[in-house]
């Protein structure tokens, strides 16, 4: 073993205060915490963006398509061709044309702009995220006078299955004394419930054929959504989509159109892990000051070891590990500490909202239902990695020091 029975026994002796090492105590003490919350944090926030990232990916990619195709000059009225061309591409799983349009939604004196979407019934069965997760209704009563929509919007209009809403689109029929707005009621055939704010509340679900009649675009298709096997890896796929689609089209990829959102995850994951890890570093500060202080307190202790016969060596691994200790028990701890917070992380919310009657996490704000964590074990192993370098690399200083105190100058004048 590379320390010694008998340094194990001093350094751990050191580490036990008596009444006149108080001070010295408590300051490794707080080392131990300090380093400990420090790791525990660091752990916890890198769950929650990689949660956020992962739920908005998730949620998004699972309502849109990981591709978009729109016409270059408006509506794609040869989608049919196009759709057929895209689904040869490798790699590429489905192609779903779509209309798409603003309007107005009201119902009983309540209006509320939202975002309607026409795409077939069976398009619609194949994405598990809306599929799965109806609240009342079927897709199956979804026809050209029954539409489906979020569980947020039927809440902020005060509609229950079976209700009309009324949809006016502000794209409307030129008459005589100007444009009239295109006026429709339809029946609530289904309410759905993705998990996330910005679709739940705003978005109108209803058959390709009564979109493209609501907006007036007949025998064609505002964009086409692509599904791909391998998101992740979108940029060799985009290339061969946009050959097969030709230079009549737009193609973008997830990455360009919901860039905003994890651009602004990416910047705050990083961030939030520079500023978390100088919590580590003043931790491990701490070690070295109250090691400095040891040392200098057991100045007597180290003269009376050398002169019976102990190393250079010895006196640097006795020191080396009681500073070391301490940040290897205080980053076990936090390493403890974090998983089990992250992995329990909305139940603990909940808990916190109860007792405190505030709401902890409103999905208007943040667009999700509940908080998110993933842990990613690459990342832990850095922040721990992190912790155990900086815990041992705080020690080397006072215990070489200590090495080095000559045993002569120190008894000079005991």
């Amino acid at each position: 073993m590379i320390f010694g029975t008998f340094e194990r026994m001093i350094a751990f002796r050191y580490l036990r205060a008596r009444r006149q090492e108080g001070f010295i105590s408590v300051i490794a003490g707080f080392s131990l915490l300090g380093i400990g919350l420090g790791v525990a944090t660091l752990i916890i926030v890198m769950s929650v963006m990689n949660g956020f990232r992962e739920e908005f990916l998730g949620k998004i990619l699972g309502v849109n398509g990981h591709l978009a195709v729109y016409g270059a000059s408006g509506s794609l009225g040869n989608f049919d061709a196009i759709s057929n061309k895209i689904a040869l591409v490798p790699g590429v799983v489905a192609v779903h044309p779509l209309v798409e349009g603003q309007v107005l939604v009201s119902s009983s004196g309540h209006a509320i702009g939202a975002l309607v979407r026409g795409e077939s019934v069976a398009d619609l069965k194949s994405q598990p995220l809306i599929a799965s997760h109806i609240e009342a209704g079927s897709l199956d009563a979804v026809d050209e006078d029954a539409i489906m929509i979020g569980n947020e919007l039927a809440r902020n209009m005060g509609v229950r299955l079976g209700d009309a809403l009324t949809l006016l689109s502000p794209d409307g029929n030129p008459t005589a004394f100007g444009t009239t707005p295109r006026v429709k009621t339809y029946k609530i055939a289904a309410i759905f419930n993705v998990g996330q704010y910005q679709y739940d509340s705003s978005l109108v679900l209803m058959p390709l054929a009564s979109a493209q009649l609501f907006f007036k675009v007949p025998n064609a298709a505002t964009s086409l959504e692509v599904f791909v096997k391998d998101p992740d890896n979108i940029v060799p796929i985009t290339q061969q989509v946009r050959q097969a689609a030709g230079p009549t089209t737009r193609v973008l990829d997830w990455t360009q159109q919901q860039s905003a959102y994890f651009n602004a995850i990416q910047t705050e994951r990083n961030v939030m892990f520079l500023i978390l890890t100088l919590i580590i570093v003043v931790a491990a500060f701490n070690i070295i000051s109250s090691m400095i202080m040891l040392v200098k307190d057991k100045t007597k202790d180290i003269a009376i070891l050398r002169t019976m016969g102990a190393t250079q060596g010895m006196i640097l691994r006795i020191f080396f590990l009681a500073g070391a200790s301490v940040g290897v028990l205080g980053t076990i701890l936090g390493f403890g500490l974090g998983l089990a917070f992250s992995e329990n992380i909305e139940a603990i919310r909940q808990l916190l909202q109860h007792f405190t009657g505030t709401n902890l996490f409103n999905s208007e704000i943040y667009f999700l239902s509940t908080l998110p964590a993933k842990v990613e074990p690459g990342e832990v192993g850095l922040v721990v990695g992190m912790a155990f370098a900086l815990s041992f690399l705080a020690t080397i200083y006072p215990s070489w020091r200590a090495a080095r105190l000559d045993p002569v100058e120190a008894l000079r004048y005991e």
